[in-house]
């Protein structure tokens, strides 16, 4: 009996491992070639990270985007921080990972024992205080897989006026319910990292809260990632793509104004 209960335990443990392997997974597919001189921005350092810059201080709106595993130097990421900066922000993409990001063909658990989103929010804090200190004055923030629970974790003070989550990685219900400000969820209908059942679970948890603007979608026929690891060469993908980041700028602005 005691050798039938040692062995249910174990595959308890090998299961949930094959499982927790198995969501990360998600979160790896269709890695960027990473180019350091991708964007029409620079490179400088802010709050003691270095981050990709684009836009200008004049305009006193801040954006700081958060990358999902491959960190800053993904093309489209930094297309996006163009994007966003020519609608009159002053978008700042950090270097998270300190040079490190995600190498595909990696243990994704190991990679994520030193490039805990923890670490991600109070390095973002500091981000966030170095750009007040520049003259910047209405800060809001869009995190994408990695990003997404980094955002959330900066979302449970007034640190931000405002986030959005693209396909979010590790968020949970307890983090949605401390929220604190308002937050737009974009989610794939083919995601299994965050898959439309838990965005539901969260717009529930939403919706008790009056006092926190929000707003949840669900995007049909496609995947984890679809923000920014899409093929520029398939029309589709790029459309999907462009939409979601509309949604997304449509809710920043909404709030990190004058």
């Amino acid at each position: 009996m005691a050798r039938a209960l040692v062995l249910l335990v174990l595959l308890v443990f090998v299961v949930d491992g094959i499982i927790a392997g198995g969501d990360h997974h998600h979160c790896c597919k269709n890695p960027p070639a990473l180019n350091s001189t991708s964007g029409s921005g620079h490179v400088e350092e802010i709050g003691g990270l270095k981050a990709y810059v684009s836009g200008s201080l004049d305009s006193k709106l801040g954006i700081l985007l958060v990358s999902d595993f491959f960190g800053y130097e993904a093309p489209n990421l930094r297309n996006l921080a163009d994007k966003v900066a020519a609608a009159g922000y002053y978008v700042v993409v950090p270097d998270f990972f300190h040079g490190d990001p995600y190498t595909p063909g990696e243990d994704v658990l190991v990679w994520l024992q030193s490039h805990g989103t923890d670490k991600g929010a109070a390095d973002a804090k500091q981000v966030i205080k170095a750009l007040k200190y520049k003259g910047i004055s209405a800060v809001g923030a869009a995190g994408m897989c990695w990003g997404g629970k980094v955002v959330g974790e900066l979302a449970k003070s007034d640190d931000l006026k405002v986030i959005v989550m693209m396909h979010p990685s590790r968020v949970t219900v307890e983090d949605i319910k401390e929220i604190k400000v308002p937050i737009s969820i974009l989610g794939a209908e083919l995601d299994k990292q965050s898959p439309p059942a838990l965005l539901k679970q969260f717009e529930e948890v939403l919706s008790t809260k009056p006092e926190v603007d929000s707003f949840v979608k669900i995007f049909e026929g496609v995947d984890h990632g679809w923000t920014l690891r899409y093929d520029i060469g398939n029309k589709e993908a790029v459309k999907q793509a462009e939409k979601a980041h509309h949604y997304m700028l449509k809710w920043l602005s909404k709030y990190v104004k004058c």
